[in-house]
């Protein structure tokens, strides 16, 4: 069995700030990385932002595995990109909260199995007909509920996101190769025909955030696309601009999406 692509699309969450995801697939490996925004100006990584820099690298280490078990593919991408901040970093980090860090979710063929890793929240879905199986990280309205206490006054918001970029038990992909330890893992049957979609939160949130049920999101997807879901998430957005109905820090976020079909 292998990947077919269908569709795939990125949106920066501003035209003003640098796109912090990144995807890829191979005929048999696809990942999805969303790098953490950074919490100061640029610097650590000369002129380029932290998040940025690390979702290309990372991408980059996927692309170039030849490893065939995911595990391995992992072992590499988290190598590399350590040894890439070591070479490149300009300057030490200001605290813990300056190193560049992301969500990601990799998954792999096996035979008639898809292995899955991941560290916080990037989203999976496994389509089979009309029913669909969310697998690795579940939705969680925490960063939703952190929004609503800041539109509050109840906490300056930058020192409390780098608050939580500081907490202990934050696991990501990062620069400390040790977090690799912490990769959860997940193998499930699959067959021809089947369809995964892998998303960052920032277009997992018409779901998880935003109210649309998953039977409408995944009808819109087969009738018009991605590019169509990606409209619907940014109309509501835009209208609700002042993020009273739908409280979070940024009006959007980056929004990513790949959808690949199991061929036999």
């Amino acid at each position: 069995m292998h990947f077919d692509l269908i569709q795939s699309i990125s949106l920066a969450g501003s035209t003003a700030t640098p796109n912090d995801d990144r995807c890829g697939a191979t005929s048999q490996t696809a990942w999805m990385i969303d790098g953490a925004t950074d919490l100061g100006p640029p610097g650590l990584m000369g002129n380029q932002p932290g998040a940025a820099w690390l979702a290309a690298t990372a991408s980059r280490a996927f692309a170039a595995a030849e490893a065939d078990a995911l595990p391995d593919i992992l072992d590499h991408v988290f190598a590399r990109t350590a040894a890439a901040y070591a070479a490149g970093r300009t300057r030490d980090p200001v605290d813990d909260w300056e190193l560049p860090s992301a969500a990601f979710l990799a998954v792999a063929l096996t035979d008639r199995t898809l292995d899955l890793a991941w560290l916080a929240d990037c989203a999976c879905l496994v389509l089979r007909d009309d029913a669909a199986m969310r697998l690795g990280p579940q939705p969680s309205a925490d960063e939703t509920e952190q929004a609503r206490v800041h539109a509050a006054g109840a906490e300056r918001p930058l020192a409390m996101l780098r608050g939580q970029r500081m907490r202990p038990g934050r696991y990501i992909l990062g620069v400390d190769p040790a977090h690799r330890a912490f990769v959860e893992h997940l193998r499930v049957p699959v067959a021809p025909g089947d369809e995964i979609l892998l998303m960052t939160d920032g277009m997992a949130a018409l779901v998880d955030d935003y109210g649309m049920p998953v039977d409408a999101f995944i009808a819109m997807l087969r009738a018009e696309g991605l590019p169509s879901l990606a409209t619907r998430l940014r109309t509501i957005e835009t209208e609700d601009h002042d993020r009273i109905r739908y409280p979070r820090f940024k009006r959007s976020d980056d929004a990513t999406a790949l959808w690949l079909r199991i061929a036999d």
